[in-house]
This record gives C-alpha cells, structure tokens and sequence, in this order.
C-alpha cells in the first residue's frame, strides 16, 4: 500500500499497515479487511441463529465458525505478543536472538519458534514484528518454518494420534527445514541477491541484556492505561495478518464444504501423485495448524503415508499463501516472499518421499 506522504519514513520506523505517516488523512479503506469481517460476522450470526441450517450455506457457516473457534484463541495471543514487542526497543530483540549471523542465530530463532505456543496465523504476527524490530530475514523464515504445529499443545496432541517416533521424527525434520531455509536466506543475503533487512541496527559493544532489561521494566508504564494503549497498538499492527486470515477462513470454509477430509485419507496414498497431490490440497485448503493436525494423523494411520502426513503439516509453512502475502508485505518485495515457497519446498517433499519410503 503506497502512502500519501511526500517524505518516507526512515527505514529504521516502516510505516504502519493502513495508515498514512501517521495521519488520518488520505488513508484508504481496506476493503479485503472489512469485506472479510463482514462475510465472517455474516456466517458466525447466521450459525448462531441457526446452528441446525441444512445446504450449503448451513455447511459453510457451521465451518467458518468452527474454525473461528480453533483459531481464535492463538490469534489473540498474537495481539497480545505484538503488543509486547512493540513495546520493547529493537536493541533487546536483537539481543536475544543474535546478531542474525550463522547457525548460533538461527538456532536461537528456531528455539523461540518451538517455545511460543501460537497458530500459524498468531505466529505471523510476532514474525512480522520481529522483522520491524530488525530480527534478519534468515531468522524470521527460521522462526516462522519452525512454529506453526511445533507448539507443546499440538505437539501432544500428535503424539497421541501418531506416537511418540513419527511425532519426533516430524518434530526434527522440519527444524532441518527450517535451518537450512534460514541458512540459505542468510546466504543470498551476504551475496545480495536478497536484501538486508532496512530495520537492522548494530548494538553497542558493551550493551548487556540482562542488565538493560531490568531498567527496561523497572522504568516501564505499567498502569492499565498504558497496557490498553499497547494492546491497541498490537490490533493495529495486526491488521495485515487479519486480512489475509479471514480470506483463508472463508475459502477453507468453502473447501470444506465441497471436499471432506475423507478424500485425504481414502486417495493420497504413498506414491509422488499422493505427496504431489498432497501438498496441492493442503495449499489450497489453506488450513490452521490445529485442523492439519487431524488430518495429518489421518494421512499416516488410515493412508499409511508417513510423507504424506509431514507434507501436509509443513505445507502451512512452505506454501500458505497468507504467509507468503504477509511476507510480502512486510518486506515490501516478492522476491522476499517468494524465497519461502521456492527454497522449502523442494525439502519437504524429498522428505516427504524418503519418508514414505521409509514407512512401507
């Protein structure tokens, strides 16, 4: 979105999506925002008016709103991490994970991904606010690869529909995934044929973390006015994941109504059409990491396709078109967003056949 201002913003303080140098003035309504609320609060009202509705549109707002029910909750941890982030100088986040060179920084960027109990969708937004509080693009896709159904409550809830192996084996697959993504971002970064991220900073030599943290939050506004402003702020940084996840609720809604998760299991089996026709349809299914779940023990049980099931749980990461859109908008490049899908998948679906040879 272009901005109406005559004099950009430094690049150490990109703009904020949706307005305009701050102004109110000259900002536009963002219609794929507010036309998804609409279609979204259309078909949770109607469900809720009638929970019992037959057809197709019965069909499709039992779905939105059961959707809406496994998402919302990581969406709104997203807000509330956003709005922590926000609030925190860009110096401590580059503190934490590193100075966005070799493995050490990556390392840290996929452990924070496995800690933070988050929905791909909720996930997005903390990768977008780290990107602006200068985190490299290397650790950003690390971090984003290594999140979306690592989290320990899908973690337990895999190992109690697969087993503790498969659950392990996907568990260190995809961080191989994720580093090497990370690693090769990192890599064209140094030969510029990505750029580096414009919010970068270089810390102070004798800048000490622990220390700087504790005046940080002994000199911190805690009052509930404060707290309200930045849970504010985190909604409004939030916007250009929202966009984009309520497009992929009602298009899952739609799929969903016209393809049942029997197919997956009764025609994607063990073979390259399976896994290519697997990695089709969780693409285009565009489902949350609480749904893949599910669906990706099904794969493995009902199926007896091992690289199938990896598939479609790494497909939110490697090919989801929010990701992918989000990515672009917060590097303000394609070539950025497009590096995600191009460098991942080839990984996971060699690993996805290793696997299901594996499994036979």
């Amino acid at each position: 979105m272009s901005c109406c201002c005559q004099q950009p913003d430094p690049p150490s303080e990109p703009p904020r999506e949706g307005s305009c140098c701050g102004g109110g003035a000259g900002r536009r309504v963002d219609y794929l925002l507010w036309g998804g609320v609409l279609i979204v609060a259309i078909a949770v009202l109607g469900h809720g008016f009638a929970p019992g509705a037959g057809g197709t549109w019965g069909a499709f707002a039992h779905s939105v709103t059961s959707l809406l029910g496994k998402i919302w909750w990581g969406v709104m941890l997203g807000i509330v991490a956003m709005a922590f982030l926000g609030a925190i100088p860009r110096e401590f986040v580059i503190a934490a994970l590193g100075r966005g060179e070799g493995l050490r920084s990556l390392l840290r960027a996929a452990a924070a991904g496995l800690l933070l109990d988050l929905c791909n969708h909720g996930i997005l937004m903390v990768g977008a606010k780290l990107y602006e509080r200068g985190a490299s693009y290397g650790q950003i896709l690390t971090f984003l690869i290594a999140s979306p159904w690592n989290s320990l409550s899908l973690t337990l809830v895999l190992v109690a529909l697969i087993g503790l192996p498969w659950t392990l084996a996907f568990i260190g697959l995809s961080l191989v995934v994720a580093l090497a993504t990370g690693m090769l971002a990192e890599h064209f970064t140094a030969r510029g044929k990505l750029p580096t991220n414009p919010n970068r900073i270089e810390l102070p030599a004798d800048f000490r973390l622990l220390a700087e943290a504790r005046g940080l939050f002994r000199d911190a506004d805690k009052s509930p006015r404060a707290v309200f402003r930045a849970l504010l702020a985190g909604v409004s940084d939030s916007r250009m994941v929202l966009r984009w996840l309520l497009l992929g609720v009602i298009l899952a809604g739609l799929v969903q109504v016209l393809v049942p998760s029997e197919v997956f299991s009764r025609w994607f089996g063990p073979s390259l059409l399976g896994l290519a026709l697997t990695l089709l349809a969780a693409t285009a299914i565009e489902v949350c990491s609480e749904g893949s779940t599910p669906i990706a023990a099904d794969l493995l049980t009902r199926a007896g396709a091992p690289g199938n099931s990896f598939t479609f749980l790494m497909a939110g990461a490697a090919t989801d078109y929010t990701e992918v859109m989000v990515l672009k908008e917060t590097t303000r490049r394609w070539r950025m967003a497009l590096f995600l899908p191009l460098a991942t998948v080839p990984q996971v679906v060699a690993l996805g056949w290793l696997l299901n040879l594996a499994g036979g």
